[in-house]
């Protein structure tokens, strides 16, 4: 670190001694589960997940009177459920981590932009974020799937476009706040570029708040690309999802609900982990609840 920066950089806040609570513990733990099994697909799963076996359809799981072979029951064309809701996991989890990094990149550098441009950019980018914000992204996904098909590429940027303007409010909101600290003037009236300012100032003071950001916009990512394959517009066989083997699902509730009901619980948990992980690391990083026990 230069003098200029030990000079004008003002001390990093410091995160709260507060131990982890055991239900953060759990999620955080179900949470590296599904980075393995994604990781790890094919490693862990007993069969391909399109594997076919007409003669096994509609098997239950061991739990419920199946046996060893599918431990998790199959589906209607005798395909295991275990292997599908693997892969399924993988799929879903790196459509929403795409879409998550995506929206979080675009709506911080436009929140840069609307912070540091002057006032017609910020003015027209928070035309864009209000427009954004009165259009809900799954009714525009929707839209947009209806008038060009379906392909990996485009269903992620549809997916990204969920929570990007949230990102753009609170980094217009950071930055504005920094730039009016005595530091930030001080480095700037030195001399500093831009990219000095942004880069070794302004960003790692306001990275803490956009991961926090980033965890809470997860859960909702991934119910949208799971409601969008719900409805046949997401991924489409024979590649699968969560979404898409709930959908599968529905129509075998009566007779087979654990086709519908396993992805459906593995959607639920996975959401309401990262969401209680997200609330937890938002208390943390706050600077304002650094007084709460």
């Amino acid at each position: 670190m230069t003098a200029l920066d030990a000079a004008t950089t003002p001390p990093r806040r410091q995160a709260g001694g507060r131990s982890m609570p055991p239900t953060i513990a759990a999620a955080v733990a179900f949470l590296l589960l599904m980075v393995v099994v994604s990781l790890g697909a094919e490693w862990l799963a007993p069969t391909h997940y399109a594997t076919q076996d007409l003669a096994a359809r509609f098997r239950p799981p061991v739990f419920f009177g199946g046996d060893l072979t599918h431990v998790l029951g199959t589906d209607h064309l005798g395909r295991d459920l275990l292997s599908r809701i693997i892969y399924a996991i993988r799929t879903s989890i790196f459509i929403a981590v795409c879409g998550t990094l995506i929206g979080a990149v675009v709506g911080t550098l436009l929140g840069f932009a609307a912070a540091r441009l002057g006032r017609a950019v910020d003015q027209a980018v928070m035309m864009l974020v209000d427009a954004q914000a009165a259009i809900p992204a799954f009714f525009l996904a929707l839209t947009l799937l209806a008038f060009f098909g379906n392909n990996i590429l485009l269903f992620i940027f549809l997916v990204s476009l969920d929570g990007w303007e949230r990102y753009t409010r609170l980094t217009r909101g950071l930055v504005a706040s920094e730039q009016a600290s005595d530091y930030i003037m001080a480095v700037e009236a030195l001399g500093a570029g831009t990219a000095r300012v942004i880069f070794r100032h302004l960003l790692p003071n306001i990275i803490a708040s956009l991961v926090v950001q980033a965890t809470l916009n997860f859960p909702g990512t991934v119910l949208l690309e799971t409601s969008l394959s719900f409805l046949g517009l997401g991924v489409q066989p024979p590649g699968t999802s969560l979404g898409l083997m709930l959908g599968e699902g529905r129509r075998y509730l009566l007779n087979a609900w654990w086709i519908a009901v396993l992805p459906g619980i593995t959607i639920f948990l996975t959401t309401l982990s990262m969401s209680l992980f997200g609330d937890w690391l938002r208390d943390r990083l706050d600077p304002t609840l650094d007084g709460r026990t």
